[in-house]
C-alpha cells in the first residue's frame, strides 16, 4: 500500500464510534505541555500556588526568520529551559520490537506488555496508546509498513498515527495548523479533512518539523557529555513532532540543545549562558560536517 492510499483505507472507519470524540481540550493539554523548573520561595516552603513554572521563553515573529524563540530572563548554562511532550511520535520500523510503541523508551521484550506484535513499556503507555491504537488495529497495515520499510520512508508513519488520532477524536485534524471551521462535526471532519490533500499538507509540515529521536540513556551532569551522548547514540529509535521546539531556529553554533534521555519526552537545555532577550537556537544537523555539506543539507 502506498502512503497516499492509506487515506482511502482510513476512510472506511469514518463511522467507527469513538471513545475520545469529546475531550479535545483535555488531550491537547497533554500534547502541548511544556514545563520548566518549579519555583520555590527562598524560605523553602512551597506556597499553595507553587508548581511547574512557565518556560522562561516567548515566541515572537521576526522579519528575517519568521517565528523565533527568545529568552524572557537570563538562563544559566546547563539549565533545563523546558520539556516537551510530542504531539505525535512513531518508532522506527527497525526498532518496533525494541522500543515502546507509545513513548519510544527502550524495553526488554521479555518483560514488556505485548499487543499484536508491538510492545509497551508499561500499562500506562498501553492505555495512553488507545488514542491511536484502537483505530490502527482495525486496519491491516502490513503492506503499508512494508512499503515504508523498502522505500526508507519514516514520515508517512507519523501521518498514519496522526490520522488514527483524528479518527478516534483524540486530536483535531488541524492540530498541525491545518485550518478547519470550528463548527464541523466529527463525521464532517473525517469526510472533508482526511483526504489526499490533508495527507499532502500534513506530510509537508512533518517533513519540515520532525525531530529524529536518539536516546541518550542515563543522567549527564556536564553539558559536553550530554551533547556527546546524544550525538553518539545508537541509531534513531523514531521520529516525533513537537509544538514549541519546532519554533526554534537553526544555528550551527547553537546556544540550546535538545536531548532525549529515555523516551520521546524532549528536554531543551542551555549550552551556555543566555541573556534576556537573546534568541534561542538549536542545531538541526551534525555541526562537524563541512560548510558545503551543511549548506546543501539545510537547503533540501
Amino acid at each position: 500500500m502506498s502512503p497516499l492510499a492509506f487515506v482511502l483505507t482510513l476512510s472506511c472507519y469514518r463511522r467507527w464510534p469513538s471513545r475520545f470524540s469529546t475531550p479535545y481540550s483535555h488531550n491537547l493539554l497533554v500534547l502541548f505541555s511544556s514545563t520548566a523548573t518549579t519555583i520555590t520561595p527562598p524560605n523553602g516552603n512551597k506556597s499553595p500556588s507553587s508548581g511547574p513554572a512557565p518556560p522562561p521563553i516567548r515566541v515572537a515573529l521576526t522579519e528575517s526568520t519568521g517565528r523565533a524563540v527568545f529568552a524572557t530572563r537570563r538562563i544559566g548554562a546547563g539549565d533545563t529551559i523546558h520539556t516537551a511532550k510530542p504531539i505525535v511520535s512513531h518508532p522506527s520500523l527497525s526498532a518496533i520490537t525494541t522500543v515502546c510503541y507509545f513513548c519510544l523508551k527502550k524495553i526488554n521484550a521479555v518483560t514488556a506488555s505485548q499487543s499484536q506484535g508491538v510492545y509497551f513499556c508499561s500499562e500506562n503507555c498501553k492505555e495512553s496508546s488507545k488514542v491511536f491504537y484502537d483505530v490502527e488495529k482495525k486496519a491491516d497495515w502490513l503492506a503499508f509498513d512494508d512499503y515504508c520499510r523498502t522505500q526508507g520512508l519514516k514520515y508517512p508513519l507519523l501521518v498514519k498515527r496522526l490520522a488514527c488520532m483524528v479518527i478516534s477524536g483524540a486530536a483535531p485534524a488541524g492540530i498541525l495548523d491545518i485550518l478547519q471551521p470550528a463548527n464541523l462535526t466529527q463525521g464532517m471532519i473525517l469526510k472533508e479533512v482526511l483526504t489526499k490533500q490533508w495527507y499532502t499538507d500534513v506530510l509537508a509540515r512533518i517533513r519540515i518539523n520532525a525531530f529524529r529521536i536518539e536516546l541518550a540513556a542515563g543522567v549527564y551532569e556536564d553539558l559536553l557529555s550530554l551533547a556527546s551522548a546524544s550525538i553518539e547514540a545508537e541509531a534513531a529509535v523514531g521520529n516525533a513532532i513537537y509544538m514549541l521546539p519546532s519554533f526554534y531556529n537553526h544555528d550551527c553554533d547553537p546556544n540550546t540543545h535538545i536531548v532525549w534521555i529515555e523516551n520521546a519526552d524532549a528536554k531543551l537545555k542551555a549550552l551556555r549562558d543566555i541573556d534576556e532577550g537573546e534568541e534561542l537556537q538549536i542545531c538541526y544537523i551534525d555541526a562537524s560536517m563541512s560548510y558545503d555539506a551543511r549548506e546543501s543539507l539545510l537547503s533540501q
